[in-house]
């Protein structure tokens, strides 16, 4: 639970509630609903207003508590259950473009974890809100990193005072009821995990934005998992990189560290990407991405945004992904991948390039002066 920072504190609140996933107790009173939350988020500093849109199907639900919900100001929206989630993430994404940083994001939901983390995660690397989750059970661990993590029956147990009817003309707070089913019906039985594909679409190499084009770029390189191929002059893989870099508008200063096992290696590569200012870190299978991981912990305590970050590997996903995830979602580094085989599903990872290792050595030739 992390008290509130000084610019999300006035802030905006949205919250997105899947009513059949975290529903209302038997005899609870709906009308407690708005100002439990809002107490829920005064404990930890937030004042800013609160926005509720509540899903669900609405034909299934008793008339006194749609009534309580309106009373209080939550908006009712009425789904299909097999469309419910995509619907509530339909909406945050708009929500999202419509409301800049600052602001807080709570989704309450049981399917935070097997629907919506994947795309949140993504979600938060490009654009940062403040973001809490309320569940009915503990989650075990979430890619999308949360400022906050409620369980909902927690949420309904203070006894707070009750709000004043907001049903009137004249409150700040106007109910909504909108039904959505016929939206839903667009989306022909797709599963629960099939959202909107917002982020699919970011796997392009970009161009470099202003605030990262003369910042330092930093290069974990796994060479175990993308060697320098037989025949191919390890003074040129430096050159190969800058020169992919500068194709972006990349000019900052670039520095490359090589792990591998350094015993087994040719004296001859060795030497060749020494001469051109690659540090050489020697690592057996065993250890390599624990190195590899350690040195970006440190690197990164030192080096705060704007920077760009590459890493060299076909295990990204396997062993750095969670770390990684979290990282990006806290500071806005810039990263790059390489591997030696295009993976077989997207990352959770948002690139802002990636390239195939052989491919990305073929980019430049050598100096004829080096």
């Amino acid at each position: 639970m992390a008290w509130a920072q000084p610019e999300y504190a006035t802030a905006q609140i949205a919250v997105w509630w899947d009513m059949k996933g975290c529903p209302i107790p038997e005899g609870y009173d709906a009308r407690r609903i708005r100002p439990n939350m809002e107490a829920a988020f005064r404990k930890l500093g937030y004042s800013g207003p609160v926005s509720i849109t509540a899903y669900g199907d609405q034909t299934q639900t008793p008339c006194h508590l749609l009534r309580g919900l309106s009373s209080i100001g939550v908006s009712i929206a009425h789904t299909k259950p097999e469309s419910t989630c995509s619907l509530m993430y339909s909406d945050m994404l708009e929500w999202r473009a419509q409301n800049p940083p600052p602001a807080t994001m709570l989704l309450i939901s049981d399917k935070v974890q097997d629907v919506f983390d994947w795309d949140l995660a993504r979600l938060q690397q490009r654009t940062k809100y403040n973001f809490f989750v309320a569940t009915p059970s503990r989650l075990i661990s979430c890619l999308a990193l949360c400022a906050s993590e409620w369980l909902w029956g927690r949420i309904l147990e203070p006894k707070v005072a009750l709000v004043q009817d907001m049903s009137s003309e004249s409150s700040e707070l106007s109910a909504m009821f909108y039904c959505k089913s016929c939206k839903s019906c667009s989306f022909n039985g797709r599963s629960l995990t099939d959202l909107d594909p917002e982020t699919r679409t970011w796997g392009k190499n970009y161009a470099a934005t202003p605030e990262y084009a003369t910042a330092q770029i930093a290069v974990w390189w796994d060479m175990i998992d993308c060697p320098i191929p037989k025949g191919y002059d390890a003074r040129q893989v430096r050159p190969s990189l800058e020169a992919a870099f500068k194709k972006l508008g990349y000019s900052g200063p670039v520095s490359i560290t090589a792990y591998g096992n350094l015993q087994q290696a040719p004296d001859h590569l060795l030497r060749g990407l020494s001469s051109t200012g690659v540090a050489l870190a020697h690592a057996i299978p065993e250890v390599i991405y624990m190195r590899m991981n350690d040195d970006f912990r440190k690197w990164h305590m030192h080096n705060p945004p704007p920077a760009t970050t590459m890493f060299i590997s076909d295990s990204v996903d396997e062993y750095f992904n969670n770390g990684l995830v979290h990282q990006l979602q806290q500071k806005k580094y810039n990263l790059f991948l390489a591997y030696s085989y295009r993976p077989h599903k997207m990352s959770v990872l948002v690139t802002s390039a990636e390239w195939l290792w052989e491919s990305l050595l073929a980019g430049a030739c050598l100096p004829t002066n080096v």
